[in-house]
């Protein structure tokens, strides 16, 4: 079982340590989200909350996550990073190439890009991106990312996006995992199909198990029953070690440590931070292994 520390809304100033103390404490990783903006008048329905409100606003901190995590990785040797989750496609994928691919080069290869399709019609809009081919722009930047990490001279042409040839350098000595977020049916098939692995969105056990049953069966369905695959499965509930051995017997391969909004309060010092990431180690990963 690994383990990752969710640092999202955390102060900006304080990453770096964040960062040092997640090592220091034995996670296997950081996840960091990501958002351009919040709208001054939010329409589009936040997916994931009974009443369509998201628990973020305006005064969160989402900072560019590829430069944060070029950053933590130059003060780490052994934490991984990534991202929970990366709005795929509401970029180019050349640029999310060679950006993600610039962070595994100067990381040794210790990030992955765990992706989403965003819910914001806004930050489309602002972009020029047509909200509505988003679908379609995902599954095909995927192709174009691994064919630009390979680098080696390529090319595209796709309905989305036509790319002559073209060579993408540095590459990362490996290909880069994708981790596909979502619990709808197509954001699992598009997992199933096109993932290196499937990030959840706050489970209950039961739920967790019903998706992990379910990824897998499509993953069997899409002939890749075989493949080596992630499941991080972020729990609504407390971390329990028996909890967790029973789910990792379900597929679960990882989970996560809440945020520290959730756990030390919306403001707190670093040293508090590192106190909550200590005690989830001699509680949880200690207990579970890692």
């Amino acid at each position: 079982m690994k383990f990752w520390q969710v640092a999202s809304f955390s102060e900006p100033d304080q990453l770096l340590e964040i960062a040092r103390g997640a090592e220091e404490a034995g996670f296997h990783g950081l996840l960091l989200s990501d958002h351009l903006f919040f709208p001054g008048r939010l329409r589009s329905k936040y997916p994931y909350s009974p009443d369509g409100k998201p628990a973020f606003d305006g005064t969160t901190p989402f900072p560019e996550p590829w430069t944060t995590i070029a950053a933590m990785a130059a003060v780490t040797r052994t934490l991984r990073f990534g991202t929970l989750v990366y709005i795929l496609p509401l970029r180019h994928p050349l640029e999310v190439a060679k950006a993600v691919g610039t962070a595994a080069v100067l990381s040794g290869g210790r990030v992955a890009l765990g992706c989403g399709a965003g819910w914001i019609r806004e930050e489309y809009e602002a972009l020029g991106v047509p909200f509505e081919t988003r679908g379609r722009r995902y599954d095909e930047s995927i192709e174009v990312m691994r064919k630009a990490w390979t680098g080696e001279l390529v090319e595209h042409r796709g309905a989305c996006f036509e790319i002559g040839s073209f060579q993408m350098s540095p590459a990362p000595r490996a290909p880069v995992p994708i981790y596909l977020g979502g619990t709808g049916a197509a954001a699992l098939r598009r997992a199933a199909r096109l993932g290196d692995g499937w990030i959840g969105t706050g489970q209950s056990p039961d739920e967790a198990r019903a998706l992990l049953g379910r990824v897998h069966a499509l993953r069997r369905e899409a002939g890749r029953g075989g493949q080596p695959f992630e499941a991080i499965v972020p729990l609504a509930v407390p971390p329990d070690p028996a909890l967790l051995r029973s789910l990792a017997d379900a597929g679960m391969t990882a989970t996560t440590a809440w945020p520290f909004s959730y756990t030390v309060g919306p403001r707190s010092t670093i040293a508090e931070k590192r106190d909550a990431m200590r005690r989830f180690a001699d509680e949880v990963i200690a207990k579970v292994g890692s």
